[in-house]
């Protein structure tokens, strides 16, 4: 079956494996001439290089011809076409066929081989492919010039990685909807994001995830074998996720070829592409390895051939003629087709055969039966479908009933729905789309084309937004691609703090410390991070000043040392000199650097200097007075203590102090009690609280300080509180109970005042004072010094008989007789 071309011009194969520049040359080649045609094999590339076309010769030279698609301006030269669309009854100058070796696919190769053996330009034929099918066509067509072309980039296989460790920029390639979507839940949990691709994708919503990954916003792209033909992308890393798949029919491991078409997407142009497996997919045979890297490949030895030349006399002929076997060396029968097996079951059907009783109605009900089942779904709604068609066709003068057509188009019109809902709308509405383009079908076919093109790009963004919403962190990528990109990062914080960069909420700016906002995964965390980062970096200046204006009344100290601003550490305080000059550090924030740290520290250093300062006035006011000797020495006791201390560690000091100096000392607020010498105005809750803090700091920074209740003369103390704790707070602790010492003071004089002659009863003017028990004060005045003892059911105190002076009794002088007459009797008269 060899064609005679002795009468026609240039026919040459162009082959080779994928980045060989082969249909840039065919684009090349075709607008030389003056016309022509070029077939490819899927609707988004004719799309593609339709658009590429038509930016340099003009929309009015260019024509688009798909099943789903068509604009043919009145004036068109050439023409972009899927193989099915070629309009061959155009004589053109020019004609080519993309990736020829699809003669043998199973399922549509019956279509190229036609092509190859029938479709021919006035002037130049070219087919371009891959290498292995270069023996057929040089059997089958006569005269063929054959140009081989190098791959331009190295392809090199590099073994198996977990999917978690493929490098970016890579493809992972499974073969089957659930394969795809669980390995794109993973990469999304562990490396933010992949883009999705699969067969039953409509074009545009195809293309806009491959632009997800082509723009950067994701750095993997998981797809089935949809991936190997017509999807020109930046990829490095091609991972077979599988070497098997359902070819429709059955199970079957991948061919060599279909191998290499996938892992050719690796390496574009002059940049090297590597390949290799993943997931649970075994070690690539090193045969297969070498042949894959060597672009070496069996010859085809048979392509698949369906007879063309069909006879419309009756359904019974068409059938016979659709299974004529093929005469020639090479050509084989291809399994029954979709078309064919949608014959078969409207034969069956008595009301579609009462109708198909002459050639044109055969004719018709061929063409119905050759709408492609974009579903895939393997049941009888389909052809059911195009039965209905076929019967409204025939009995309404050739033309679809309108109220039919809009009734099964409007169902479809929603955007609501899951993915897989969406992914079903959209093939049903694509049924509809090309249905449309049979202008003779419809009434209005322009309306129906328009209605039907709108709903599914509404249902193709939809479902492009549903892939991205669940196997994309949009956040996430959108900020690795600014931060891959180098750009300047648009970053605001609001009033509330919250950290908005590029209009994505990442965070919050406590302080001078950046929160994150929770991310899925450590991947996205680092994202949010490093953006956050980045673009905070020139807010720190800005929050710097206003933190040196803030008053002192924006900071305050928490419990374990740290200073906060506005209820956010930015400091911590650690052992100084001495209890009332702590060391003051920063807090290590990312973003600021040393420069403005020691702004921060400045500030900081100056508010702790004056809240230390104003609670302690009194200590530091009783320096400045003007005192000597063992007063000065007890004011210096006193501020080491942090104003109180118990007066038997000064009772020296205390003795060498005169009335005159304790009035002085009075008016400065010191009292000297029977127990305690202390400031009253360091035994307020704001006092208590900073003398707890800093005796902590000092001696045990690793417990948190306890504070007592604002106001509280007494508490329980908590369990391993060492006593020096509560005595530098102004409490004294009586074997658990803590007393605060102004109260043990006004105590003390009670009992003193009670027990002077005999002993007084521990009543509520006792127990009112600490707030305690009967039982518990009378342990305080035990510990006191004082005697304890019961009277029924009432307590008594009394003092101890140390505490009762006792008084000398002296016995009276006899009167002693002088004698007159001695001579010592004269010194009674003497005065000195």
């Amino acid at each position: 079956m060899q064609i005679d071309t002795s009468q026609r011009a240039r026919i040459s194969a162009v082959l080779g494996p994928t980045n060989t520049g082969k249909t840039y040359l065919a684009l090349e080649r075709m607008m030389a001439h003056g016309s022509g045609i070029i077939g490819f094999p899927l609707r988004l590339l004719a799309r593609e290089n339709y658009d590429r076309v038509v930016s340099i010769k003009g929309p009015q030279q260019v024509a688009l011809i798909t099943g789903e698609e068509r604009i043919v301006p009145p004036h068109a030269r050439y023409f972009l076409c899927t193989v099915e669309s070629m309009p061959l009854e155009r004589d053109v100058d020019f004609i080519a066929i993309d990736e020829i070796q699809l003669c043998s696919d199973p399922d549509r190769g019956h279509i190229f081989t036609d092509r190859l053996l029938n479709a021919r330009g006035r002037s130049e034929t070219m087919f371009m492919g891959s290498q292995s099918i270069a023996p057929l066509i040089r059997h089958l067509v006569e005269g063929v010039e054959f140009e081989e072309r190098p791959r331009f980039s190295k392809l090199t296989y590099n073994g198996s990685k977990k999917i978690t460790r493929l490098p970016n920029r890579s493809a992972i390639v499974a073969f089957s909807a659930s394969e795809v979507y669980s390995i794109a839940e993973l990469i999304r949990r562990q490396k933010g994001g992949a883009a999705v691709v699969l067969g039953a994708l409509s074009p545009r919503t195809r293309n806009a995830q491959v632009g997800l990954y082509q723009e950067g916003e994701v750095d993997y792209i998981v797809a089935t074998d949809a991936i190997g033909m017509g999807l020109n992308m930046d990829v490095d890393h091609v991972a077979f996720a599988s070497l098997s798949k359902f070819d429709g029919h059955q199970m079957r491991g991948l061919q060599a070829s279909e191998m290499a078409q996938i892992a050719g997407r690796a390496g574009r142009y002059m940049r090297d592409g590597t390949f290799g497996v993943t997931a649970d997919c075994p070690i690539m045979d090193p045969e297969i390895v070498d042949r894959l890297e060597a672009h070496e490949f069996d010859r085809l030895e048979q392509i698949y051939w369906r007879n063309s030349r069909l006879r419309f006399t009756s359904v019974e002929v068409l059938q016979m003629d659709l299974r004529k076997s093929p005469q020639t060396r090479g050509l084989i029968r291809p399994r029954i087709c979709e078309d064919e097996i949608t014959l078969e079951f409207l034969a069956k059907n008595p009301d579609v055969m009462a109708l198909a009783k002459n050639p044109q109605a055969v004719q018709l009900l061929w063409e119905v039966c050759q709408i492609p089942d974009f579903a895939k779904t393997m049941s009888d709604s389909h052809p059911r479908l195009l039965g209905q068609i076929f019967i409204h066709l025939r009995t309404n003068k050739n033309t679809l009933p309108t109220d039919w057509v809009a009734g099964h188009v409007q169902r479809l019109d929603r955007t609501d729905g899951d993915i897989d809902t969406l992914t079903q709308r959209l093939s049903n509405i694509r049924t509809w789309t090309y249905i449309s383009q049979r202008a003779k079908w419809l009434r209005d076919p322009e309306h129906w084309q328009n209605v039907t093109r709108s709903i599914e790009d509404k249902l193709s963004d939809a479902l492009h937004e549903q892939l991205t919403k669940r196997f994309v962190d949009r956040r996430t990528s959108t900020l690795m691609k600014k931060l891959k990109d180098q750009d300047d990062l648009l970053a605001a914080v609001t009033k509330s703090g919250d950290v908005l960069v590029e209009g994505h909420f990442v965070g919050r700016l406590e302080g001078f410390h950046f929160a994150a906002d929770e991310a899925d995964n450590a991947h996205a965390k680092r994202a949010v991070n490093s953006a956050a980062l980045k673009a905070l970096r020139q807010e720190m200046e800005r929050r710097v000043t206003a933190f040196e204006e803030e008053g002192d009344e924006a900071f305050t100290l928490r419990d374990d040392g740290r200073v906060l601003w506005r209820d956010y550490p930015c400091a911590r305080l650690f052992k100084g000199h001495d209890m009332l000059h702590p060391r003051l550090e920063c807090l290590p924030f990312d973003l600021i650097d040393e420069p403005l740290r020691q702004r921060v520290k400045v500030r900081l250093g100056r508010w702790l200097e004056n809240h230390i300062g104003k609670i302690f006035k009194p200590l530091f006011d009783l320096e400045r007075a003007d005192l000597k000797g063992a007063a000065r020495g007890l004011v210096f006791q006193l501020r080491e203590h942090l104003g109180s201390i118990p007066r038997k560690k000064v009772s020296e000091l205390v003795g060498q102090i005169d009335q005159k100096v304790r009035k002085i000392l009075r008016q400065n607020g010191v009292i000297i009690g029977r127990h305690t010498i202390y400031c009253p105005k360091l035994l307020k809750a704001a006092a208590i609280r900073l003398r707890a803090d800093l005796w902590v700091l000092f001696y045990q920074p690793e417990i948190t300080p306890v504070y007592p209740g604002e106001g509280l003369m007494s508490f329980v103390a908590e369990k391993g509180m060492p006593d020096g704790f509560y005595r530098t707070l102004g409490y004294r602790n009586f074997n658990g109970r803590c007393v605060r010492i102004d109260m043990v003071e006004r105590i003390a004089d009670l009992a003193w005042e009670r027990t002077k002659k005999v002993a007084s009863l521990i009543d509520g003017d006792f127990t009112s004072l600490a707030g305690c028990s009967h039982e518990v004060m009378a342990d305080i005045l035990k510990r006191l010094g004082y005697h304890i003892e019961k009277s029924g059911d009432d307590l008594k105190v009394k003092r101890k008989k140390s505490h009762i002076k006792k008084k000398k009794t002296m016995k009276k002088k006899r009167p002693v007789k002088i004698n007159e007459d001695s001579p010592f009797a004269q010194l009674k008269n003497w005065k000195a």
